[in-house]
């Protein structure tokens, strides 16, 4: 009887392990649908914060020698440190797109747990990683990281002051098929009072040679500065807005395509946002077509005309006799 017990028991142990998910704690080679199959799918939207990391990981154990099956060394070593040995890795979850798997994956280490998102290709072959939060960061801010459809990484920072002000700064980052990498999206912040009173123009030093190139205005905080672009038929703009007495807001940094004589266009693998640009002799429109409110206030679009800012004439030194 005893014998018949323990062959059942062996039995029922290797069905288990058949039927359950591959175990990631070792050493040995995984398969990729294994490996991939330990992650939950994520509902989108969602949030992580900095207070609950740990509860929102899996209790699954991945050992750092298979992740680094499917994960670039040098992307591992920035995730989990030099040292690996008391390292706790847990998948977070999975986010499915038509051409992208991103992979949701926490690192904790001395109390201190991180988040951090692979991307991979629709093959599963590495593509590139982001960090995102951490709940050790001890500067008095609430941290999340909110995760959109597309998705885009919305990390963000807040805290109330002493006189109950809100102060935040928020950063997205989508991943960019063309760069193979990732790339920010959004950078907002009501902290940096001097940026508020003084819009600084990333583009203002680049060449403006091109046909459509130059500096296109309403006024000091609504304008367009395009310059020549790094390819034919392309141009770099840096677009900055503000409405309603400055409560909405919209600035957007990127490469436009022209599409026609004077038709041009903004979009970018991994940002909803669509923008279509249309040239005359002295002046340019642009019209929102996609969904850019990564890079504006709600209540508020990139629907505007500005008219071309005249060039200074180079002043001609005399000759002297």
């Amino acid at each position: 009887m005893f014998k018949w017990l323990c062959i059942l028991i062996v039995a029922v142990s290797l069905f288990a392990c058949k039927g359950g998910k591959r175990s990631l704690d070792g050493s040995e080679p995984v398969k990729a649908d294994d490996f991939f199959a330990a992650f939950n799918p994520l509902t989108l939207p969602a949030t992580f914060s900095d207070t609950n990391l740990t509860r929102k990981a899996d209790t699954t154990g991945i050992s750092y020698d298979v992740l680094n099956q499917f994960v670039a060394d040098s992307a591992l070593q920035k995730a989990a440190g030099k040292d690996h040995k008391k390292l706790a890795i847990h998948p977070a979850g999975i986010i499915s797109k038509t051409n992208e798997l991103y992979l949701l994956i926490t690192f904790t280490q001395n109390k201190k747990t991180k988040l951090v998102a692979f991307v991979f290709d629709k093959e599963k072959k590495f593509k590139s990683s982001v960090e995102l939060i951490s709940n050790k960061s001890d500067d008095g801010y609430v941290h999340a990281v909110g995760i959109t459809k597309e998705p885009t990484f919305i990390v963000g920072r807040e805290k109330l002051t002493g006189d109950n002000q809100l102060m935040y700064s928020r950063q997205g980052y989508a991943f960019n098929n063309d760069a193979g990498s990732f790339i920010v999206v959004l950078n907002d912040s009501n902290e940096d009072l001097k940026k508020q009173n003084e819009i600084l123009n990333p583009l203002d030093t680049l060449a403006r040679k091109s046909k459509y190139s130059g500096d296109y205005i309403q006024d000091k905080k609504n304008f367009i500065s395009i310059r020549d672009g790094r390819k034919d038929n392309s141009y770099r703009f840096f677009i900055h807005f503000e409405k309603n007495n400055g409560e909405c807001i919209g600035e957007l940094k990127g490469e436009l395509s022209m599409v026609g004589e004077n038709k041009a266009i903004f979009k970018e693998s991994g940002d909803p946002c669509v923008i279509d640009f249309s040239f005359s002799g002295t002046s340019v429109k642009v019209k929102e077509q996609g969904s850019c409110g990564n890079h504006r206030g709600i209540r508020c679009y990139f629907n505007d005309e500005y008219r071309k800012k005249k060039e200074p004439k180079k002043s001609e030194k005399k000759k002297t006799k």
